[in-house]
């Protein structure tokens, strides 16, 4: 097992990336912790992954709601292995049409939060331990509309570097994930049906090289790879899973000619 008698903490992990991330760690041997704002899907992701894995809920963009969960963490645990900061929300903020409060939300959940996460965390991980972060095609992609979503994830891309050279002293690794369009949660608001999904979803595919929406377990396994031994030389770097949009975008199906 990849993961055997490792000790993770994932941040969202009661849904969508985070929780097929909490599925992979189980199959592969690791005690897991996973927070979550929502009691119900928190009490129902636990049920699910069995009994090495403990549920804390959790809004980490309150005072003191990261040390809580770590100190839990620790308390049932011990000393962690693994971090994966990946709790985050959506929003639209187009110019003309934003509050401030709705896109500093974005910034402090998706940004400010992962930062003092990891913060609260840096005292109680072990040497060599793996922290990934969660970014998005969007911190480089200039999809209109998405200014404090695409800041926020910009913004893990440059601290995932800054925090790969503080670590780096202790043999920690840190690095991050960039997922493309996936199939989650996460779509529910624009897409609240099966049928509204299926649309928006073969919109999206024409400008995936790939052809499909990834699934959550796609990111899961990088995840996995960049928390295991086997990327033990690796920190400070980006794992893009997206189906190509970013690296090879003329080969998706929209620009493709009929022969």
């Amino acid at each position: 097992m990849r993961l055997h008698d490792k000790i993770a903490l994932i941040t969202g992990g009661n849904s969508g990336i985070g929780l097929a991330t909490a599925e992979r760690f189980v199959q592969e041997g690791a005690r897991v912790v996973i927070t979550g704002r929502n009691q119900k899907t928190l009490d129902a992701a636990v049920t699910k992954l069995g009994p090495n894995v403990l549920g804390i809920q959790a809004d980490l963009t309150e005072d003191g709601a990261a040390e809580h969960a770590v100190a839990a963490s620790v308390e049932r645990f011990g000393s962690l292995d693994i971090l994966f900061a990946n709790a985050g929300i959506p929003g639209a903020t187009p110019v003309g049409g934003t509050v401030r409060a709705q896109f500093e939300q974005i910034i402090a959940t998706n940004l400010t939060a992962v930062f003092f996460t990891v913060q609260a965390v840096a005292a109680h991980l072990k040497e060599g331990a793996s922290i990934i972060l969660n970014g998005s095609v969007h911190q480089v992609l200039g999809i209109p509309g998405a200014s404090a979503y695409a800041a926020s994830k910009g913004g893990i891309g440059a601290m995932n570097r800054v925090l790969a050279s503080e670590f780096a002293p202790r043999g920690i690794r840190v690095n991050s994930v960039v997922p493309g369009a996936t199939r989650t949660p996460i779509w529910a608001t624009r897409a609240p049906t099966p049928d509204a999904l299926e649309k928006l979803e073969a919109i999206y595919s024409r400008a995936i090289p790939l052809g499909h929406l990834g699934e959550a377990v796609d990111i899961a396994n990088a995840v996995l790879f960049l928390a295991s031994d086997e990327a033990r030389h690796i920190t400070g770097t980006e794992i893009v899973i997206d189906g190509g949009t970013i690296g090879a975008p003329a080969g998706a199906p929209i620009f493709r000619t009929e022969t």
